[in-house]
């Protein structure tokens, strides 16, 4: 049966955390866990939701729950189930999980989690996407977008902030082949409950993108989260989309669906102004912006449909 908020459970599996108010990621944890129940294993690296959630003598985890280094939770994963599987141990509802941030997966992290999806671990790894390295000073990540100001890409007088692009993760992990990948977003939480029990009840590595917008490194208000990861989803900066890998014959491929396709977008222009990290923006920056969600959003509609 789907999993809505007023059926979730009431039982807490990730309180009493250290984190921001409005930490997009704590949210993350938070219903993940309430989706998956007390017989999750959780194992996390160095990052915000480690920092925060185990304080000596406080532990925020009901379930157990482990910290990793940082570049290897999709390793530790593995070891885990490897554990489990050589000991018979396979209680109900269990789910070997990963929490990781968007440096400690996408940078870092990305060749442990090649290794467990080459294997095809059975395991489910979620970033959680706050778009830099936040917990250690909102340095700049392989998924911090194109013109946001960090301590590492400022905003000055002749560049905007980060200079790159936002790497494709979701692309990389489906080139793979493994047997299920989604994005989500905490402003979309029905979507993202069904996509976690979806991979709750699947087999082999499980991996799910959840955009989580991070107050202080963004800069807006923490009221405005859930609002904010609802906008980056409308003005098409952030897309809602599911893989499900080749079938047990086989045959190499896949099969891609856009779970949410807007007739038209939001202003880009008034999502990025909402953050003190797009300040230093000009015309022609936001501009490039919209063209380049554009071409994303043709090669998804045309090759995805």
């Amino acid at each position: 049966m789907t999993t809505y908020a007023r059926s979730m459970t009431d039982e807490e599996l990730f309180y009493g955390h250290k984190a921001c108010p409005g930490c997009g990621g704590a949210l993350v944890v938070r219903q993940v866990l309430k989706v998956l129940g007390p017989n999750a294993v959780s194992a996390l690296p160095a990052g915000c939701m480690s920092a925060t959630g185990f304080n000596f003598p406080q532990l925020a985890f009901g379930n157990n729950a482990m910290i990793t280094p940082f570049a290897s939770t999709a390793a530790v994963l593995s070891g885990i189930e490897a554990g489990f599987r050589a000991q018979g141990i396979a209680p109900e509802g269990l789910t070997v999980v990963g929490f990781a941030g968007d440096g400690g997966t996408a940078d870092i992290g990305l060749q442990a989690l090649s290794g467990a999806i080459d294997r095809n671990d059975d395991v489910l790894y979620i970033c959680y996407d706050n778009e830099a390295y936040m917990n250690t000073g909102i340095q700049k990540s392989g998924l911090t977008p194109f013109g946001a100001s960090t301590t590492t890409t400022p905003a000055g007088a002749h560049e905007p902030g980060c200079v790159g692009q936002k790497k494709s993760l979701f692309d990389i992990v489906c080139a793979h082949g493994l047997p299920y990948a989604a994005t989500a977003s905490i402003g979309y939480m029905k979507d993202l409950i069904r996509k976690v029990e979806q991979a709750r009840d699947m087999s082999g590595t499980r991996f799910i993108h959840v955009i989580a917008p991070c107050p202080v490194g963004w800069g807006f208000p923490s009221e405005d989260l859930i609002g904010m990861a609802k906008e980056v989803v409308d003005c098409g900066l952030w897309y809602l989309a599911e893989y499900h890998g080749p079938d047990a014959s086989g045959v190499p491929g896949g099969s891609f669906k856009l779970n949410r396709d807007p007739k038209a977008f939001a202003s880009v222009e008034a999502y990025l102004k909402r953050q003190k990290r797009f300040s230093g923006l000009r015309e022609s920056d936001i501009a490039a912006i919209e063209a380049a969600r554009d071409a994303r959003w043709q090669m998804m509609r045309e090759r995805w449909a």
